[in-house]
């Protein structure tokens, strides 16, 4: 198995998240990708799916992921039925921290306990 079929949902997850200026090869049974995350989101949600195929030291792997925008940690569309605590929860890992949305967010938001699907909410870097 060449390694850009083993790492072909890696590749598949990248074109979905938008990466910018891709660049796959492949020299001696080594993948060489790089490219631009919009956001650090973005470019952990990679290094995750990375991992989660070649393991925590992938040799048969180099990626040259840089980001774009850094000064959020991503931006996030709001779904029907999210809340800012669903969301926290999400990208932090802990629904407690939605006052960290909130407040990175109140030129559109008033009420943590309002929020409207489409909203763009800045999820801020912690």
């Amino acid at each position: 198995m060449s390694a850009k079929a083993k790492y072909q949902a890696v590749l598949d997850l990248g074109q979905e998240l938008g990466i910018k200026d891709g660049d796959v090869s492949e020299e001696g049974g080594v993948l060489k990708i790089k490219g631009t995350a919009g956001t650090p989101y973005v470019k952990n949600a990679l290094w995750d799916k990375i991992k989660a195929v070649g393991g925590e030291s992938p040799s048969d792997i180099k990626a040259n992921i840089s980001v774009e925008d850094d000064s959020v940690y991503h931006r996030h569309t709001v779904k029907s039925g999210e809340s800012l605590s669903l969301i926290a929860k999400h990208y932090y890992g802990d629904a407690m921290k939605y006052p960290k949305i909130f407040d990175a967010n109140t030129n559109i938001l008033s009420n943590p306990d309002v929020i409207h699907p489409d909203q763009v909410l800045v999820i801020p870097n912690l």
